[in-house]
């Protein structure tokens, strides 16, 4: 998965600080200053984390997080100047991941969002057959020889990975690779499964490790 966070705030002189900020801590970004923007973005590609104020202009945070989580598990860190404790009960109940209460300096910031990364992601090393995968650094090798993976391949390789020998459904891998709210269709996916194996496997036309799950998705199988 990308470095990639999602800004929701209608502050935009904030947002843009704390775009700047991130940026230069090898983050990339995006803004939206209102839910419809968000769901758009959400839409049109993945992110790794969603960095997510409570007041908006035409939604509460608090229903952006429970539309979010009927499709995706992507991290939501809360950031707000609403500090009840009520608050940030619904925060975590409506699946909030982390609660910062605004004001907040950019150090610390940067903090939640490092260690809830290294949570959710990690940077491990991961394996199957002879294919070797460095979650950090983005990269594939099989045999000890470098494979080139394309952004959308590699996001797909890495979420059959951390699902090993689990099925995952097509509209889940659709939405944590093309975006939780993606239009994307069936056969899209189908096609980069297809290119995987062909990249991946000794023989791409019988898969020993990347499997169809018939009526459900795919899987990442290595016993």
């Amino acid at each position: 998965m990308d470095r990639k966070i999602l800004i929701v705030d209608d502050d935009s002189d904030i947002s843009d600080i704390i775009c700047d900020f991130l940026r230069g801590c090898g983050y990339s970004t995006s803004h939206a200053r209102d839910a419809e923007e968000a769901f758009r973005l959400l839409g049109s590609q993945s992110f790794s984390l969603v960095l997510l104020d409570i007041n908006l202009p035409d939604a509460t945070g608090f229903e952006i997080c429970s539309e979010l989580r009927r499709v995706s598990q992507v991290p939501v860190i809360f950031a707000s100047a609403r500090t009840a404790e009520d608050d940030r009960i619904t925060g975590f109940d409506t699946g909030g991941d982390d609660y910062l209460p605004k004001p907040y300096s950019m150090k610390e910031l940067l903090s939640r969002i490092n260690a809830l990364m290294r949570r959710v992601y990690g940077c491990e090393d991961i394996s199957f057959g002879d294919v070797k995968i460095n979650a950090a650094s983005r990269t594939v090798t099989k045999g000890g020889r470098k494979i080139e993976l394309a952004n959308r391949e590699f996001d797909l390789l890495l979420c059959l990975c951390r699902n090993k020998n689990t099925a995952v459904s097509k509209d889940k891998l659709i939405s944590e690779v093309w975006g939780a709210f993606s239009e994307v269709e069936p056969s899209t996916l189908t096609v980069h499964i297809r290119w995987l194996r062909e990249k991946l496997e000794d023989d791409p036309a019988a898969p020993v490790h990347i499997k169809t799950v018939w009526k459900l998705g795919y899987m990442l199988e290595d016993k």
